[in-house]
């Protein structure tokens, strides 16, 4: 610390009134806020010359292009050190943490993640154009090599751990065939970023600054959208995904005519294997430095690749194929999963036979009384219909008061809900009362059930206790 406050004063002559040591990431740079005289800083103390000098040349580079990426104003004699601008503490991963955690982005949150996916096009193009790929660390371009690389990496510090029999020399043909359809997609002098996800975005008034690009080289462009889109604890429905990938194409027609169906094809291959890069980073960071932040991630990786083979399965790596659905039906890794995932059981019932039980141990939840809207059972035509019935539906719905009651217990149910999802909670209870647990409950419980099941990344359970009904959602 001593010697990143003298670099500081040697650079502003003025002695550090505060430095204070900034969280890391996966890698062995430590990152310090240094302010004296008004001035504030950051300060990077790396252990590798060559991974310190390629940052601040591709960073020199960029800016030359005009790209939003923080300057470096100076670097120690022996380069182990430098001094950058300061973009403040707003990561785009922090500000769309409530979509994360929910699975339910907002407008203002999709904004944001299109904004910065529309200048990976940018990056990729201007800030390969004219760029000495012969300072990139740890070597200049995407290559078999790195592709070799990366797929032992899962295999010895992901796929070993888990104790998974598995041929290695099958694997080891099926992982040759990937690595050449890998490489078919090279050839164009474009920038690839290597780490392009959301913890590496700063936000500056809303707008997109990037860091942590020292490992970026000459690559396809595939990988990168792969990084973002498909990025493990990211929480993005398909729906967002097609968003997202429609907004890329849309800025990267700036730059080249697109074949959808080879795009599509290509970047597939890149997803899977970008996925099995990312596991075996979190293997080694999990399971061999036991650092837990990483573990954790792993059921978000292992719930992407399992969902990938689903959509569509990769028949041209058998071998490879039937071993990662093997490897996504493993026990150990659908249970972390499941334990994430908040569970919302509702009902409806009876008053006179009782409360429904909370059979998760945590005390019951909200309990509705819908008592008092209008009431369809005392009227003989209604008697033999439910609250899922359109008679009935039509009949409360009529004067308006089960909406307005609904719309208090929605606004209610909604922040519950995300709260217990940002508290890690897995049981939540909502419960809707009425006289014979059959018109006015059943409607209610119901419609919540659809509210939550639209809204939320969360598993719903129905039930209209009275009417012997159960739902999923």
């Amino acid at each position: 610390m001593k010697e990143i406050e003298s670099l500081f004063e040697e650079y502003t002559r003025i002695r550090p009134e505060s430095v204070t040591e900034l969280p890391s990431s996966g890698s062995n740079r430590r990152y310090f806020r240094i302010s004296g005289g008004g001035i504030t800083l950051i300060g990077t103390a790396g252990t590798s010359l060559e991974e310190n000098t390629a940052f601040a040349e591709i960073d020199k580079h960029f800016m030359l292009r005009g790209l939003p990426v923080p300057k470096v104003l100076y670097m120690s004699k022996d380069r182990l050190m430098y001094l950058q601008e300061d973009l403040g503490d707003e990561s785009l991963f922090h500000k769309v943490s409530k979509g994360r955690e929910s699975g339910n982005y907002s407008a203002q949150e999709i904004e944001l993640l299109k904004k910065t996916i529309g200048c990976l096009p940018k990056i990729q193009f201007e800030g390969g154009r004219g760029l000495d790929y012969s300072i990139c660390f740890p070597q200049p371009e995407f290559d078999d090599r790195m592709i070799s690389f990366d797929l032992n990496y899962f295999k010895y510090c992901f796929l070993k751990a888990t104790g998974l029999e598995f041929s290695e020399i099958k694997l080891h043909e099926d992982f040759q065939k990937l690595s050449s359809d890998l490489l078919e997609c090279c050839g164009s002098e474009t920038f690839m970023y290597r780490d392009f996800q959301a913890r590496n975005v700063m936000l500056v008034d809303n707008e997109p600054f990037f860091i942590d690009f020292q490992g970026g080289r000459k690559g396809p462009i595939y990988y990168d959208l792969a990084s973002f889109v498909w990025q493990a604890k990211a929480n993005y429905s398909d729906e967002l995904k097609e968003e997202l990938i429609r907004h890329y194409k849309n800025k990267l027609s700036d730059y080249i005519q697109i074949d959808d169906a080879e795009f599509d094809r290509h970047l597939r291959m890149f997803v899977l294997f970008r996925t099995m890069q990312v596991l075996g980073a979190y293997g080694f960071r999990g399971y061999f430095e036991k650092k837990p932040h990483f573990l954790q991630s792993v059921p978000f990786a292992i719930d992407n690749l399992r969902k990938l083979i689903q959509k569509s399965p990769f028949e041209e790596y058998p071998y490879l194929n039937s071993l990662l659905q093997r490897l996504t039906e493993m026990r150990q890794f659908s249970d972390l999963r499941e334990e994430k995932i908040l569970e919302v059981r509702i009902f409806s019932f009876a008053y006179k036979k009782g409360i429904p039980q909370d059979e998760s141990g945590n005390g019951g939840g909200y309990v509705f009384d819908c008592r008092a809207i209008e009431n369809p059972g005392k009227y003989e035509h209604y008697k033999h219909f439910t609250g899922l019935n359109k008679e009935v539906t039509d009949f409360l719905e009529k004067d308006g008061g089960v909406t307005r009651f609904l719309d208090n217990v929605y606004r209610l149910a909604d922040a519950h809900v995300q709260r217990y999802i940002e508290r890690k909670f897995t049981n939540l209870m909502f419960s809707f009362g009425c006289t014979g647990g059959q018109h006015r409950s059943v409607y209610c419980a119901q419609h919540l059930a659809e509210h939550i099941s639209k809204k939320f990344n969360v598993r719903v359970k129905l039930c209209h206790r009275e009417q012997n009904l159960e739902q999923e959602f």
